[in-house]
């Protein structure tokens, strides 16, 4: 009977964890705010103390959580609709480097040391303050850098090139997987890839691990087994014609 009863309690409890994770959004999972994340580890500790704790009905399991989901849901709304909530929830960034100077009041503010702040600059691939013109802590913890001139990546308007159009790469096969959906966005059909994969050597999507488009390269293959020391096919424009 215990058996069961857990098993009722497992399935039921996963089942309402899933729905408020999917109805709270991206925002629960990521933590992008304190909040979030003391919400996240209390749902899991109201469903892990509950189930095993022989005093608790199943109806304060499905109590509990459908109660704190919403009370997520309402906190959720309130920051959408009052910037004045969101602010006080959520919180502000915080300005550590203004001008390649440390702000050393909003370092001891935000409860930070130097070798925290530079733990977190070479994170983002900055070894050096001299190379940090403003840095950002935001309210997830993490910060932005925005590096002096000198130190930053040069692009394509640094050398006056024209510019270009940027695409976004479409997977057409995924684990031998026919992603119909994506093939009828982009304007094709089953014919055209079996067509393609042939022109690469591959005679049939089932023997693709993932098969991905890219407007201006064309398609990009890889099989399940891949030659050994030989880069995956990538079929050019050019060579559809």
């Amino acid at each position: 009977m215990k058996w069961l009863q857990l098993t009722l309690e497992l399935v039921i409890g996963f089942i309402l964890l899933f729905a408020v994770v999917k109805i709270a959004g991206k925002k629960l999972i990521s933590q992008m705010s304190p909040f979030t994340f003391i919400a996240a580890i209390v749902l899991g500790e109201l469903l892990g103390n509950a189930l095993y704790d022989d005093h608790i009905h199943l109806w304060y399991i499905i109590y509990s959580i459908t109660l704190w989901g919403a009370m997520l849901l309402l906190v959720e709304y309130a920051s959408q609709k009052w910037l004045s909530f969101r602010l006080w929830s959520e919180g502000k960034p915080t300005l550590l480097i203004r001008n390649g100077a440390i702000d050393y009041e909003a370092l001891k503010k935000s409860r930070l040391t130097l070798n925290q702040l530079q733990s977190l600059l070479r994170k983002h691939e900055t070894f050096s303050i001299r190379e940090v013109a403003f840095c950002f802590l935001e309210a997830d913890g993490e910060i932005s850098v925005l590096k002096q001139a000198d130190h930053q990546k040069t692009t394509r308007e640094d050398f006056h090139l024209p510019p270009h159009p940027v695409y976004v790469p479409v997977t057409l096969v995924r684990d031998g997987q026919l992603l119909r959906d994506e093939l009828m966005e982009l304007g094709k059909n089953e014919q055209w890839l079996t067509a393609e994969l042939r022109k690469q050597g591959v005679p049939s999507w089932q023997d693709v691990l993932i098969a991905e488009w890219l407007e201006g390269k064309g398609l990009f293959v890889q099989t399940y087994r891949p030659s050994e020391g030989k880069m995956p096919k990538q079929q050019g424009l050019k060579e559809e014609s």
